[in-house]
């Protein structure tokens, strides 16, 4: 089965070069923990791969040989724009690096249609102010799911999507999306993605949702990893563990790994060290 790389070599390195293609895969953890740098670090090598691969190859090495690349990277945001994640992502890593990873990516703006049930005015969010004139003639009244559904459709196809972030789904199920509609959700995103035979990563903020909530959407992906912290004397220290994950955790379990020990620098996140049963 062809892996599509995460973009974390040290990782990928254990696990046979990446993810298997078609997969979904939630990247949970504890604020600070590092699942936010996955991500970053993940969009960042993948575009490097796509559009400088000497810099690449300097600063990640050898892909396996069980790898393909992703034909497209695209960046889904509900409530970011792309200035803002990049200035973000500027905040975890080098300036050069971040920059010839970032012009291989696609970012995809959703923040329209999360907002515009809401509050919020829309200044603060669109781009393009309107008169009330080009208000009254709108009729794209898409759902962000539905907006999110129709941009997978177009570009998903053999791809990596990474997503920023479930988080905004999960936490606004008291107003307008029920809990159930987000479990269906990824049901669905599951399946797709098994034809488009890309990768899908979904960021999630651990502690926005319950133990059992967790389990739920866990269940309707084909992986799972946790990021959290730990704490031994004076240290402090982030963790990576991988819950389940469909062709990927059966080799971790031949090579006894338990846990990564991981570190962000200024090539983003990284494995630092493997814990092994003893």
């Amino acid at each position: 089965m062809a892996r599509l790389p995460f973009g974390v070599s040290r990782f990928d390195g254990q696990i046979g070069g990446g993810a298997p293609s078609g997969s979904v895969v939630l990247l949970a953890g504890s604020a600070g923990a590092g699942a936010r740098e996955f991500i970053y670090t993940s969009t960042v090598f993948n575009g490097m791969l796509k559009d400088d691969p000497e810099l690449f190859d300097l600063h990640y090495g050898d892909l396996g040989p069980d790898v393909e690349p992703p034909e497209e990277i695209h960046y889904v945001s509900f409530s970011a724009s792309r200035g803002d994640v990049s200035r973000e992502i500027t905040f975890s890593m080098d300036n050069e690096i971040v920059a010839a990873g970032l012009s291989g990516v696609t970012f995809a703006d959703l923040s329209a249609e999360y907002f515009q049930l809401s509050p919020v005015p829309r200044e603060w969010y669109a781009d393009d102010p309107r008169s009330l004139a080009e208000l009254g003639e709108t009729t794209d009244r898409r759902s962000v799911i539905q907006a999110f559904a129709d941009y997978l459709d177009e570009h998903a196809s053999d791809s990596l999507v990474i997503v920023d972030s479930l988080t905004d789904l999960v936490g606004d199920q008291q107003r307008e999306r029920p809990w159930a509609d987000v479990v269906y959700l990824l049901k669905g995103l599951r399946k797709a993605t098994r034809e488009w035979d890309g990768l899908v990563l979904l960021h999630l903020s651990r502690d926005a949702i319950t133990e059992t909530e967790f389990g739920e959407l866990m269940a309707c992906v084909d992986g799972t990893v946790q990021f959290s912290w730990e704490t031994g004397g004076n240290e402090r220290v982030r963790t990576m563990f991988v819950q389940e994950f469909r062709g990927v955790l059966s080799q971790l379990e031949e090579e006894d790994i338990v846990r990564f020990e991981t570190e962000i620098h200024e090539a983003g996140f990284d494995v630092s060290n493997v814990r092994k049963i003893r």
